[in-house]
């Protein structure tokens, strides 16, 4: 063989390997949010109104790796006399792919009571490995962070579930590899300061024992429409319960539905 063929051929060979190798996205149907979406929640602790918190949707278009990207970005700021005895200064961000809405890039910063945790996870969806602060986590295909899960999740189709049927997202929460599981437990209609909303009730299966007492101790009600926004949470936790409302929205995809 002529060595012009032997190098054709061996130029050739890494061409394949190559093209297996490239990662296919997926591409999710999303009705649910969009850019300048802004959420507002109180948060009460018992009886007092202990934390304001928002998820907001961000102008911004930042790219990973060539794609688009929403900016989602969390926040928690305990307020009056509760700031005073527990300070609460939370802030989550997540850059997540505007197709295949997986996660590029997570921040987390904790601070609560005294408590503090710093997270920044770099995602490498092609090697399925998540990176923070020098430690190398494997994570599974289309693996999610504590955001981008709940953005996924409004995406579905929610509204044609089946009592106890399961919702899974994969997910990666403190290093660790878990399927986020959620249970729909009925449609249920939720009275509001906006009106009554017509809501789809779920139940994540969480991990007793760390903050929960049971498995079953949150409760949240979506809208049931196809924003899916959370319009209320109740939680039993180890030391008292906590109420979640709504307060504000603002840049919804579609008018929530009332009920008169």
């Amino acid at each position: 063989m002529k060595l012009s063929a032997v190098i054709f051929l061996f130029m050739l060979m890494p061409l394949p390997l190559f093209v297996a190798a490239q990662i296919v996205y997926p591409k999710v149907q999303n009705q649910a949010f969009k850019r300048g979406e802004k959420l507002n929640y109180r948060i009460h602790y018992g009886f007092i109104d202990a934390v304001n918190a928002s998820i907001e949707v961000t102008q911004e278009n930042k790219k990973f790796n060539g794609r688009n990207t929403f900016h989602v970005i969390g926040s928690g700021k305990s307020r009056g006399a509760f700031d005073f005895f527990f300070k609460v200064r939370d802030r989550y961000e997540s850059y997540i792919d505007e197709e295949a809405l997986i996660p590029w890039y997570f921040v987390r910063r904790v601070d609560e009571g005294g408590y503090k945790m710093t997270q920044d996870y770099y995602f490498n969806h092609q090697t399925k490995k998540v990176t923070n602060h020098g430690k190398t986590y494997s994570i599974w295909e289309n693996t999610q962070d504590m955001l981008s899960g709940f953005f996924l999740a409004r995406t579905m189709n929610l509204g044609a579930a089946k009592e106890n049927q399961i919702f899974t997202v994969p997910s990666i929460v403190d290093g660790e590899m878990y399927n986020l599981q959620i249970k729909f437990k009925g449609k249920e209609t939720i009275k509001t300061d906006f009106g009554k909303i017509k809501c789809l009730k779920f139940v994540p299966v969480l991990q007793k024992g760390r903050i929960f007492k049971h498995e079953e101790d949150l409760v949240v009600w979506l809208s049931d429409d196809k924003n899916h926004i959370p319009i209320r949470a109740k939680a039993e936790i180890l030391f008292g319960s906590l109420k979640v409302d709504l307060t504000s929205y603002s840049g919804l995809v579609n008018a929530l539905k009332f009920e008169e």
